[in-house]
């Protein structure tokens, strides 16, 4: 071998420091691990496999992750119809009923739309995810309101389960749309009070019975509230996925009904053949119907991403938000196709009128107040109260809301029990910022709402009452033979709670307590509870043999609220509540 070769003939080869160890410091590792005990390789093992599972559960929720954490997260838009398999497997994905009960999870909320005063059609702004727990009765009144609708749900179980309402007297049915209404409508209510056998069996139902698919004409406002609204209001507080599938079903087979050529939607369709039409006895839908769709499709939109129900609504709060109004008030029909309104109707806050106003406010606050145009035709139309329905009665004084007639040239002394909801509304919106002269009138009205219970006999409401304003006779209000029934309604249970959430004034609680022993006293028979024919007769009441499914979503639902200790056991800066009762998030905006 040659050893005198020249430095030069020779090639340098640097090799990084770091490659170089390589093999030193893999001799090293393996060393340190055959040292180590069966024990410690076990628990390294354990605990790399966590960190496995912990970065994956990362990665795949991402989403959640950035919802929990309160960013805004934008998703594009996805048609649900595009077959997109991760969004169906994530629906397969069930919580069990003891996991939504036992532990009473909170609601998920899901996104508001990019707003500038429109809606973004591909995009969908996503909210934090919150939560809220339900621990069931916590005051004797409660429990005693929570007895009560185990004793209504009992008898609908029995004779009237799978239909629209229970008939507790002749201990059957009545069917409606054929949509199983009170369970759909009373989910929220058993998983607000803490039910857990009730839950089981309802949440059951709507997923093996529930079916949309039928030859059936529904009334878009009706089906909207209180099927929509209840399965989304439920979904929301379960976080089961199964509720969304079922309000999209439902929502898609609604949707044509907007397919006028006005854009202000038709009033019943056939939710199989999805066939809109106006109803049988009138070429005009009702005012109130075509603008209290809104918070439900508006939400829809917000918790799947696509937002074509918003869109829809959203352009039928427009149009009516154009339409000249008498000082911000509006007529009771409306044309679908002409999307005018009728010439000479009346203009009232009882039925076919009450809830427009209502969801202008409800709009307003659920989208995060980002649409001024409803906060502001709101303020208008109080103001048009004011101005044309509001009077006083004779001798004492009582202050109430009347209607006009022939288009606004007549005015009648006349109140429906349904306007009572507006004390509790224009409480809602002075806690939201809007002038305090609101609740002026609020307390007013409700001191007259709570005047149509105490002159009864009963002490329950009649349908319709109404006032003495010229002296024509000794009392201020008075009730027609035909107006003397009360179905078991919730509008002025709701105000009271509406009213103690804001003041916390217990005179609210204890009108309220009055009221339901009232119920117990006069509505409670063997099988639930009945709406009566006459308040004004302790002796014959007229039972109607007719319980509706308001009476477990609404009434029920707002005794054991207005019950409660707890002020925020429904925090009404984290939900709005729809025209049935049913809580739905409120969103960023």
């Amino acid at each position: 071998m040659n050893y005198n070769k020249k430095l030069s003939d020779f090639i340098r080869v640097d090799v990084p420091t770091e490659l170089s160890n390589d093999k030193r410091k893999t001799k090293n590792l393996k060393r340190y691990w055959n040292q180590l005990s069966k024990c410690q390789r076990s628990f390294i093992f354990s605990i790399l496999a966590i960190l496995l599972l912990t970065a994956f559960y990362l990665v795949s929720g991402e989403r959640q992750l950035a919802m929990l954490n309160g960013e805004n997260v934008r998703i594009k838009y996805t048609s649900r119809n595009t077959g997109d398999s991760s969004r169906d497997s994530h629906f397969n994905s069930v919580p069990t009923v003891d996991d939504i009960v036992q532990q009473n999870q909170g609601l998920e909320e899901p996104g508001g739309a990019e707003v500038d005063n429109t809606v973004n059609r591909n995009q969908v702004l996503l909210p934090p995810r919150t939560q809220h727990r339900f621990s069931g009765p916590t005051t004797s009144r409660q429990k005693a309101v929570v007895k009560a609708f185990k004793h209504a749900w009992k008898g609908y179980k029995q004779y009237a389960w799978g239909h629209d309402n229970l008939k507790p007297i002749s201990e059957g049915y009545s069917d409606w749309f054929g949509l199983g209404l009170t369970i759909v409508d009373s989910l929220d209510t058993i998983f607000i009070m803490g039910l857990k056998e009730e839950f089981k069996e309802a949440r059951d139902w709507v997923k093996n019975e529930l079916n949309f698919d039928i030859d059936k004409d529904v009334n878009l406002f009706e089906v909207t509230i209180r099927v929509l609204g209840g399965l989304l209001s439920i979904y929301h507080f379960s976080k089961d996925e199964m509720f969304l599938e079922k309000a999209v079903d439902l929502a898609d087979r609604l949707l044509p009904s907007f397919d006028s050529e006005s854009g202000i939607p038709f009033s019943d369709i056939n939710l199989r053949t999805r066939k809109p039409h106006a109803p049988k006895w009138s070429p005009d839908s009702s005012t109130s119907e075509v603008s209290t769709i809104q918070l439900e499709f508006r939400d829809l939109s917000r918790a799947t991403g696509d937002p074509k129900y918003e869109i829809a609504v959203d352009k039928v709060s427009r149009l009516l938000h154009k339409l000249e109004k008498k000082d911000g008030l509006v007529p009771i029909f409306i044309n679908a196709n002409t999307g005018q309104f009728r010439s000479y109707a009346s203009i009232t806050l009882g039925a076919r009128g009450d809830s427009y106003y209502e969801y202008l406010l409800k709009q307003w606050i659920q989208t995060g107040k980002s649409i001024d145009y409803l906060k502001d035709d709101f303020i208008e139309s109080i103001d048009g109260i004011e101005k044309h329905l509001l009077r006083v009665s004779v001798p004492k004084g009582y202050t109430f809301i009347g209607e006009l007639l022939g288009g606004g040239r007549d005015f009648k002394p006349k109140m429906d029990h349904l306007t009572c909801y507006l004390p509790g509304t224009l409480a809602l919106g002075v806690h939201n910022g809007l002038p305090k002269k609101h609740l002026r009138l609020a307390n007013d009205l409700m001191k007259t709402c709570y005047q149509t219970y105490v002159q009864q006999p009963t002490f329950l409401a009649p349908e319709i009452t109404y006032f003495n304003i010229q002296g024509e006779n000794p009392n201020d209000l008075h009730v027609k033979s035909n107006d003397a029934h009360n179905l078991l309604r919730p509008e002025f249970i709701e105000s009271l709670w509406y009213m103690y959430q804001f003041t916390n004034d217990s005179t609210y609680q204890e009108w309220g307590w009055k009221i339901f022993q009232a119920f117990e006293k006069y509505t409670k028979v063997v099988n639930g509870y009945t709406s009566i024919g006459n308040v004004k007769n302790t002796a014959n009441v007229r039972p109607r043999d007719m319980m509706e499914s308001f009476f477990l979503s609404e009434t029920l639902k707002y005794l054991y609220l207005l019950f409660s200790d707890d002020p925020k056991l429904l925090n009404l800066d984290e939900y709005v509540i729809n025209s049935e009762a049913h809580p739905l998030p409120i969103h960023l905006s």
